[in-house]
């Protein structure tokens, strides 16, 4: 595994932590198909289904990890998460697709920056 691959999955680590200390229950992670990849899947304490798109990042010097998702990639999203959705019987299901960046500084401190239903 690549240092950015590492860097990728310590920041999935983090919010999946982040989000079972806020009663989320995780239900998939790392979901792929020919399209693409969905970095998590949860359940809210609502019974809401949540696609989390996580940006992890050591620096904000190239700008905040939230702006790498262009609207391609936020198309792309919304059609993984359909798809989920149907391969898992879910469909119907209400559901939401949020955003986490994750910057990682000096001293192995995180801080996250979590944004809900960004698309």
């Amino acid at each position: 595994m690549g240092t950015k691959q590492l860097i990728g999955a310590l920041g999935e680590d983090f919010v999946a932590k982040y989000l079972v200390s806020r009663n989320y229950e995780i239900l998939d992670r790392n979901w792929r198909i020919k399209e693409g990849e969905i970095d998590l899947v949860a359940i809210s304490e609502h019974g809401v289904v949540v696609f989390i798109e996580v940006k992890t990042r050591t620096s904000a010097a190239f700008g905040h990890p939230l702006e790498a998702i262009s609207n391609e990639k936020a198309y792309r999203l919304q059609r993984l998460a359909l798809a989920w959705l149907t391969v898992h019987h879910r469909w119907g299901f209400e559901y939401r697709i949020d955003a986490a960046a994750v910057l990682i500084s000096k001293g192995e401190r995180f801080e996250i920056d979590y944004r809900i239903a960004v698309l």
